[in-house]
């Protein structure tokens, strides 16, 4: 596994919004989140020595294999720089229409990806992406939702000093 900083993770995909209008630096498994989470967890679990007063009826040791196998997950680098879903209809479309993404498309209403799109957004918005609906400035929209996650669990511990 490459040690990539949380700093670095957030940096490679903080500047996409992928076609389908997910913000790829709001998802914690491409911006870092996940993997700081497992490196903490596994710190206090051994900082603390919950394995000799704790719960005795837990497996701290497979627990332990279970955030290093996390660890282990390449992250995700956004579907701009080839990774996302393979064969993703969204994007062969807006490369098609030479358009960045699915808001600047004028033919959403009868878009035969439309069911795929509403289905991606509904799954990201539940598990608390953020998702561009509307042609607006990317600039200024990924200004404020930085300014967003800085304060929203569990991304906001990529901006806590350590």
């Amino acid at each position: 596994m490459k040690n990539t900083s949380k700093a670095e993770a957030f940096a490679n995909v903080r500047d996409q919004i992928g076609f389908c209008g997910i913000w790829c630096g709001s998802c914690v498994v491409g911006n870092g989140t996940l993997r700081e989470l497992t490196e903490r967890y596994k710190e206090i679990i051994s900082v603390y020595g919950l394995e000799a007063w704790g719960p005795k009826d837990f497996d701290y040791s497979e627990f332990l294999k279970g955030l290093t196998s996390v660890q282990s997950m390449p992250l995700c680098l956004g579907c701009l720089r080839g990774d996302g879903r393979e064969n993703c209809e969204m994007r062969a479309c807006a490369l098609d229409k030479n358009i960045s993404d699915c808001a600047l498309c004028h033919g959403l209403v009868t878009c035969e990806h439309t069911h795929t799109l509403q289905k991606m957004r509904s799954g990201a918005l539940k598990a608390g992406l953020l998702v561009k609906t509307e042609d607006i400035d990317c600039k200024e929209l990924l200004e404020k939702w930085t300014r967003e996650l800085k304060n929203k669990w569990p991304s906001r511990i990529l901006f806590m000093n350590d």
